[in-house]
């Protein structure tokens, strides 16, 4: 059901719906200890069960996760996520750069893509990230896309910060547009 996930483009990126062949690389993110220190190590099996949660979301809320890759060569360099939890009717914004690709401005560029198709093709009113306190790298993403902090929650056991952002606080990128809306 991939005809469903939108296909959104920014000037270097392309958010895609997942396909199997991106697992391993997924899967390897989540087994490094730098690159998961922020959201906990998994196993290949727990990272399985990640994966495929990611892309079923889009089947039960319209909202989930995208590969990201470069529009100029298809080089997967992350995952992004416009989804629901369980618990909240609030969207969530959330992204993951894999090591190789820290430091280009990436999770910051789908991420706003993400959060345009949020505000944009849903009409969300607002979006949140939940962010550990120490992730100096997604705190400074969640302010370039406009998001303040919020307070503090818990996710998963742990203490997390949340940081906020209203529709109306929101700018789209200009060259981002979607092929499809849910």
């Amino acid at each position: 059901m991939t005809e469903a996930v939108p296909t959104l483009e920014t000037e270097r990126l392309r958010l895609r719906p997942y396909h199997r062949a991106d697992f391993d690389a997924f899967a390897a993110h989540l087994a490094d200890p730098v690159s998961a220190a922020h959201i906990g190590v998994s196993d290949r099996e727990t990272s399985w069960r990640r994966f495929t949660s990611h892309a079923g979301m889009w089947l039960i809320d319209g909202a989930g996760w995208w590969s990201v890759e470069l529009r100029e060569n298809g080089q997967l360099v992350g995952n992004v996520g416009a989804f629901f939890r369980e618990s909240t009717h609030a969207i969530e914004i959330g992204w993951n750069t894999y090591r190789d690709y820290w430091g280009h401005g990436y999770a910051r560029e789908a991420a706003q893509a993400a959060l345009g198709w949020a505000f944009d093709a849903r009409g969300e009113p607002r979006a949140h990230a939940l962010i550990a306190p120490g992730n100096a790298s997604s705190i400074q993403v969640a302010t370039r896309l406009g998001m303040s902090l919020d307070g503090q929650t818990v996710s998963q056991g742990k203490a997390v910060d949340v940081y906020v952002i209203r529709r109306s606080g929101v700018a789209t990128p200009a060259t981002g547009r979607s092929d499809a809306t849910p």
